[in-house]
């Protein structure tokens, strides 16, 4: 779990009216267009799929230094730091790099793309490509081709990897650094290939949980909702993996959809909590996965113990 971890970049964008004089800025990709809202850090763990990591604290003189406070959070948190990080460069600086190389954390991220870099990818020789193959993304975009170089950044005191990498789904090559000189190219591509599967729980926690959906402009209030986020989409993962079957890496919307729209009884008792469900044609996944010999107790509802029962008549 704490081997390699992904931090990505996105806007939690304000939506409805109120006072938002507090938020700043920024472009919505959604929406192509900025506008007043939060920026929020996430960090998703690259074995498990879930969220683990949460920051809506982020304003525009303070996200340079992003990536260091998860470092630091995470060590705080764990004893450990992470063995790798995989994120989108706005998070950071090349100082930062630096100092990330300094911890001994390997690194994986864009570069931007700047006029001058453009086009020195486009004048390279065809020679200078070389075919690659991924197992880790879609078939169409399965067989990348890639150049690269070592180059010395500003603030950066050590030469970095940098690679081009053409036919990865995009209009422009993408460029990506790295401080990891022993892997083969065709490894960190598809590692960092790994990030864009983030893209769909984000997606996911947008559309299902309606993470964008912004109760407030307190940010307070906005922090309390996107760790609810957070913690639902753990809970969530945690379902599928308990009752396997496919369930496993599927969103929560379909998790939902299949097992947890259930219509019942609850009886709240004097020790017990009696959840009734109405069997369906899917509740067998929830019966094979032990739900019914389920004894939990909840501390903070007087140590009550919930139970789950399925019926045809609940």
């Amino acid at each position: 779990f704490r081997d390699e971890m992904f931090l990505h970049y996105g806007l939690v964008s304000m939506i409805g009216n109120g006072d938002q004089t507090l938020l700043e800025k920024h472009f919505v990709s959604k929406r192509s267009r900025r506008q007043r809202g939060i920026p929020t850090a996430l960090a998703r763990d690259a074995t498990s799929s879930v969220f683990c990591y949460a920051d809506t604290t982020l304003r525009k003189d303070t996200q340079n230094d992003a990536i260091l406070r998860f470092v630091d959070d995470w060590k705080a948190r764990t004893g450990d730091l992470p063995g790798e990080l995989v994120f989108d460069s706005r998070f950071t600086t090349y100082a930062n790099l630096a100092e990330l190389t300094r911890r001994g954390i390997n690194f994986i991220t864009l570069r931007r793309r700047h006029a001058a870099l453009l086009q020195q990818i486009y004048t390279l020789e065809p020679e200078a490509w070389t075919p690659t193959r991924l197992s880790n993304i879609g078939r169409a975009y399965r067989n990348p081709s890639v150049a690269e170089q070592t180059v010395k950044l500003r603030n950066y005191p050590q030469d970095v990897r940098q690679l081009f990498v053409k036919h990865l789904g995009h209009d422009k090559p993408t460029v990506l650094i790295t401080n990891q000189m022993e892997r083969t190219a065709s490894q960190l591509i598809d590692r960092y290939a790994r990030r864009m599967i983030i893209e769909n729980v984000i997606s996911d926690a947008i559309d299902f949980f309606h993470m964008d959906a912004l109760s407030s402009a307190v940010p307070m209030r906005i922090n309390a909702d996107v760790q609810l986020t957070v913690m639902a989409s753990i809970l969530y993962r945690l379902m599928g993996v308990r009752v396997g079957e496919g369930y496993e890496t599927a969103e929560a919307r379909r998790i939902y959809r299949d097992l947890g729209r259930q219509s019942g009884k609850i009886t709240i008792g004097q020790d017990e909590i009696l959840v009734q469900i109405r069997s369906r044609a899917k509740a067998g996944y929830l019966i094979a996965a032990g739900y019914p010999e389920l004894r939990q107790n909840i501390p903070w509802l007087g140590n009550k113990t919930l139970r789950i029962q399925f019926s045809r008549h609940a």
